[in-house]
């Protein structure tokens, strides 16, 4: 069986042939000697340290440093790996050797697997499954990861063994110093590499999750929406520029629809059905979720329907309406809140928050169906848009003072 040295480590002077020399630079490898039944092997951990910062009694590295932290911790995880690797022996019977345990260590005679090689993997193996929206999001964390490796540890790699609870923290401190970023932002990015470690440890690439102890917390946000007057100066709104003219009408039909850009965008005529109340409705499955979705149409939003139905833009397409691209609509929305001196930054999220919630909730629409009109799988997640409006306020304080009027009269 293993012996208690199992992960004993120890430095050793390289030189040529099977005798050791401290280097000229004051570096030596760092190994780790595996010993069962009494046969031992080294195994290289891949590094150099400095030998005045070694503790012989201890085996780990001396003080507090960035270095002696990083280096200790590997040396845990190697050794919690390396217990994992017995444990696999047993629970397959196989018999415990030092060369087993290697082989395990190195999965069949592999090197340690990487962050890069990780990141690899998931964006070769994800681009057939998720969005490309989607993947998208995970190119800019795998950019922010490689900076924070050139700026913080003078590396473009880094095995994913030396991935560690200190790692994710400065991880963190490395992006809340990207001015563009808010909280929630860099819980976002911390999300996407707790996704992505996930996956190594189902690939057997990692052991020990380094997130066992790291706490990702979004903060509440409120979701801009339109108030009535807002929507109505909107609609009410005409610009001599076409493009205006057009970006106003898509974002009102989101508004009436709960449509995102991307469904919008991609909405054609088979989508238009004629439902079981003889009204017409979009049936269509969101780009996001591949989630259907069963919308009746309100007069509103048909009415931008009839108005671009043969629109020149939609002569070659099957298209319904004829949209910009995602770029230039953020860039017509800011120019027409700028125009009706609107202060709320306008998108297409605040569209479909006011659908949710002026359109729908705050007219009585039950909850639950308000989910299904979204495509929402979770109550939790319409429960966001629940809150109640200022006018629903004051209107049911009316009617409470009126009742109290009559009281007081009868």
């Amino acid at each position: 069986m293993l012996k208690n040295e199992l992960c004993e480590h120890h430095i050793y002077q390289l030189r040529s042939g099977r005798t050791y020399q401290k280097k000229i630079s004051g570096n030596a490898p760092l190994y780790v000697r595996v010993t069962a039944n009494g046969k031992r092997l080294e195994i290289s951990l891949g590094r150099s340290i400095p030998i005045k910062y070694w503790s012989k009694t201890t085996k780990r590295m001396i003080g507090r440093s960035n270095e002696s932290l990083q280096v200790n911790a590997h040396i845990e995880q190697v050794y919690f790996k390396l217990l994992e690797c017995q444990r696999q022996l047993n629970l397959e019977k196989k018999a415990i050797t030092a060369h087993a345990i290697k082989t395990y260590y190195y999965r069949d005679g592999n090197d340690q697997k990487t962050l890069v090689d990780l990141i690899s993997y998931h964006n070769r193996v994800m681009a057939n499954v998720i969005k490309t929206s989607t993947l998208s999001h995970y190119f800019t964390t795998e950019k922010y990861l490689l900076e924070f490796l050139e700026s913080s540890m003078k590396s473009k790699d880094v095995n994913l063994i030396d991935i560690s609870f200190e790692f994710i923290s400065d991880f963190e401190c490395f992006l809340r110093k990207k001015s563009r970023l808010n909280h929630n932002g860099v819980m976002k990015h911390l999300t996407r590499l707790k996704k992505l470690i996930n996956l190594a440890i189902k690939l057997d690439w990692l052991i020990r999750n380094p997130f066992i102890n790291f706490t990702i917390r979004f903060l509440k946000t409120e979701r801009d929406i339109l108030n009535k007057n807002e929507l109505i100066a909107i609609e009410g709104a005409s610009f001599d520029r076409t493009c205006l003219e057009i970006t106003k009408d898509m974002f009102i039909f989101s508004c009436y629809t709960g449509l995102s850009y991307i469904d919008i965008q991609e909405l054609n005529k088979g989508h238009i059905v004629k439902g079981n109340d003889g009204g017409l409705w979009i049936r269509t499955k969101r780009v996001k979720t591949n989630i259907l979705v069963k919308i009746p149409i309100l007069d509103k939003a048909q009415m931008i329907l009839n108005k671009y139905a043969k629109h020149y833009r939609l002569i070659s397409r099957d298209a319904v309406l004829p949209i910009y691209s995602n770029q230039k609509t953020n860039l017509y929305l800011k120019e027409i809140a700028g125009k009706l001196n609107i202060q709320k930054k306008l998108t297409f999220h605040v569209a479909r928050h006011t659908f949710a919630t002026l359109i729908t909730l705050s007219n009585g629409v039950p909850i639950e169906t308000v989910a299904k009109l979204l495509g929402h799988t979770k109550l939790t997640t319409t429960q966001i848009y629940a809150r109640v409006l200022d006018d629903k306020i004051s209107e049911d304080m009316r009617i409470v003072q009126e009742i109290l009027n009559n009281n007081e009269t009868n």
